[in-house]
């Protein structure tokens, strides 16, 4: 595998601590405090053929001998490519870019598009979990080498939850602690992947979702799915592989999982260090929630969260 960082850089002025200060407790700045800076880099890696983007925010530019911020990874869902999963900008709406609010409590947050998504290139076939953990492997040398970890952080929604696990279970070593939010462990009981199940035949005929103004409002008022040609091949994790610390984070009304398939994967966790989180008032899309702070607030805690001593 060969990889091209971007020379382009980019600063983005912030326009506030907003979120981020409520967040980050005794990390905020004093309040007559100029506001941070967000700086922002473009790279790219090869998968084989095909070109993959990465997009990275932290404060303020890397600057060499410097101690090396924890690293948070943000795997993105199967409606919507890196940036505008968690990099959107609503003006006058408040903050919902998830790599600004990690980016001011410290963590150097990166991102990616996977196969045939966003700026990456397609390899022509089905973007499906196996591919997006391909995709991983092949973008993390990138982003090891670039700020000098071994082992960081990962966060994914929806099937990028589902992504995620499987890279956590397939590269162990690499993961420190490990978020999914919105994820399906078999999907028994809900009725979102039920529905989704009865249309495998026509969802494999046609892996390829409509991107029409029905289809993105629907991302917001559906309850969600894995991605199409996944549901038939339900669990795609086992629990008992992940071994590294996990938060997992479900919305009250998401259609997508139910408490009792969640838990029985949360029970199945070999690490103590775990917790399970249910979020009020929030369906399938947490971070574009009106709630998402809550969703924030959790990950917030548990990524910072003090490592265990023995007893």
């Amino acid at each position: 595998m060969t990889d091209h960082p971007v020379p382009r850089r980019t600063v983005i002025k912030s326009a506030g601590l907003g979120i981020g200060a409520g967040l980050a407790g005794g990390l905020a700045a004093p309040a007559d405090a100029a506001p941070a800076e967000i700086w922002s880099s473009d790279y790219w890696a090869m998968k084989g053929e095909v070109r993959l983007y990465l997009f990275r925010k932290r404060l303020g530019a890397p600057v060499a001998g410097e101690a090396a911020l924890p690293v948070l990874f943000l795997v993105h869902g199967s409606s919507n490519a890196s940036r505008s999963s968690y990099d959107l900008g609503v003006p006058g709406k408040g903050e919902y870019s998830m790599m600004n609010v990690f980016a001011r409590l410290g963590y150097d947050v990166w991102t990616m598009d996977h196969d045939g998504y966003g700026n990456s290139g397609s390899s022509g076939g089905n973007s499906d979990i196996a591919s997006g953990v391909a995709d991983l492997k092949a973008v993390l040398p990138v982003v090891l080498r670039e700020t000098a970890k071994e082992k960081i952080h990962f966060y994914g929604t929806s099937s990028g939850a589902i992504r995620a696990a499987a890279y956590a279970q397939a590269e162990p070593t690499r993961i420190d602690r490990l978020v999914l939010c919105a994820f399906t462990y078999k999907g028994e009981g809900a009725a979102e992947i039920g529905r989704r199940q009865q249309r495998i035949a026509e969802y494999r005929a046609n892996p390829r979702r409509k991107r029409d103004a029905a289809m993105i409002r629907s991302i917001f008022t559906r309850d969600g799915h894995p991605g199409f040609y996944d549901a038939a091949n339900l669990p795609v994790v086992d629990p008992a592989k992940v071994t590294c610390p996990v938060l997992m984070v479900r919305g009250e009304f998401d259609g997508n999982s139910t408490n009792d398939d969640l838990l029985e994967f949360f029970r199945a966790l070999p690490n103590g260090d775990r917790a399970f989180v249910i979020l009020p008032q929030v369906a399938h899309s947490a971070g574009f929630s009106k709630n998402r702070e809550l969703l924030w607030y959790a990950m917030k805690n548990f990524l910072a969260a003090p490592a265990p001593v023995a007893s």
